[in-house]
C-alpha cells in the first residue's frame, strides 16, 4: 500500500485520518503544523499529501506553494478545509493541488479522493501527473479541481431494524427446532444459532452481534469496508461493536 502524510493542527482529524487510512493497510505519517510537514516530507517522501489549508503557523497554500518552488512537490497533494473560499482552492490547484476535501470529511469522498490520488502516480516537480499525464485546462489555464464536498449521511430505516446480510443456511443443515435460525458466523462457514423466542431486545441484540462478526470476516477485519457496507459512521460503528460485545481483536486475528 501507500505512503501517506497528513497534515493538519487539529489532533482530532489527524487521528480520525490516521484510523480510516491505516485501517486501509495503507502507512500514514501525521504532521501537526508545517514544520513537522517539510521534515516528514523529506525522510519520508510520501506517496500522498492530505495538506489542512488553515494551520497556525504556515498555511498549506503557502506550504504547497514552497514545494512547488523548491522542486518538492512530487507527489500528489489533496487539500482540506473547513473555511476555504473557491479562490483559495482555485490558488491551490494553480500552485499544484490535486483535489480539495471539504470538511467535515466523510468516509466515501475521503476514500474516493485517495484512490484517484495513488492512480495519478509520482507528479513531476511542476505540479502534473507522470501516470495519468497532465490534468485538464481550465478556460483559466489552471488544472482541473477535484471539488470533494460533503454527502448526507446514510438515513437509519425509518423502523430502527438493520438489514440482513446476504447470508443463506447452508444446503441440507437442520435447524434445531422452530423458532430457531441458523446463520454462517463466517461466509462459508459454521453455522451459529439464533433464538426467535428470546425476548425482541435479546434476540434483536443477538442477530446484530453475529451480523456484524459475519461482515468483518467477510471484509476481513476492515472497519472501513464495513461500515461502508452497513451504512453506518465508523464512530457509530465501533460504539455498536462495543456495545454488542464485538470482540474486535480476535476479529483482527482470525483476519490475519
Amino acid at each position: 500500500m501507500a505512503n501517506i502524510l497528513v497534515v493538519d493542527d487539529e489532533l482530532g482529524i489527524r487521528e480520525l485520518l490516521f484510523e480510516i487510512l491505516d485501517d486501509e493497510g495503507h502507512s500514514v505519517e501525521l504532521a501537526e503544523n508545517a514544520a513537522q510537514a517539510r521534515a516528514h516530507r523529506q525522510r519520508y517522501a510520501p506517496d500522498l499529501v492530505l495538506l489542512d489549508i488553515w494551520m497556525p503557523d504556515t498555511d498549506g497554500v503557502t506550504l504547497l506553494k514552497e514545494w512547488s518552488a523548491t522542486g518538492l512537490l512530487t507527489m500528489p497533494v489533496i487539500m482540506m478545509s473547513g473555511h476555504a473560499t473557491i479562490d483559495t482552492a482555485v490558488e491551490a490547484t494553480r500552485i499544484g493541488a490535486m483535489a480539495f476535501l471539504e470538511k467535515p470529511i466523510t468516509l466515501q469522498k475521503l476514500l474516493q479522493a485517495v484512490e484517484k490520488g495513488l492512480a495519478r502516480g509520482p507528479v513531476r516537480p511542476n505540479g502534473r501527473a507522470n501516470a495519468a499525464g497532465p490534468a485538464a485546462p481550465t478556460a483559466g489555464g489552471a488544472p482541473a479541481l477535484t471539488l470533494v464536498g460533503t454527502t448526507p449521511a446514510v438515513p437509519a430505516a425509518s423502523d430502527g431494524t438493520t438489514p440482513y446480510p446476504d447470508a443463506a443456511v447452508a444446503e441440507g443443515a437442520a435447524v434445531p427446532r422452530p423458532g430457531v435460525l441458523a446463520v454462517p458466523t463466517v461466509p462459508g462457514g459454521v453455522l451459529q444459532t439464533l433464538d426467535l423466542d428470546a425476548p425482541l431486545r435479546e434476540a434483536r441484540d443477538a442477530f446484530e452481534k453475529a451480523y456484524f462478526e459475519f461482515h468483518l470476516a467477510k471484509e476481513h477485519g476492515s472497519m472501513t469496508r464495513v461500515a461502508e457496507k452497513t451504512g453506518l459512521e465508523r464512530t457509530h460503528l465501533y460504539r455498536k461493536l462495543k456495545q454488542l460485545g464485538v470482540d474486535l481483536s480476535r476479529t483482527k486475528r482470525s483476519a490475519a
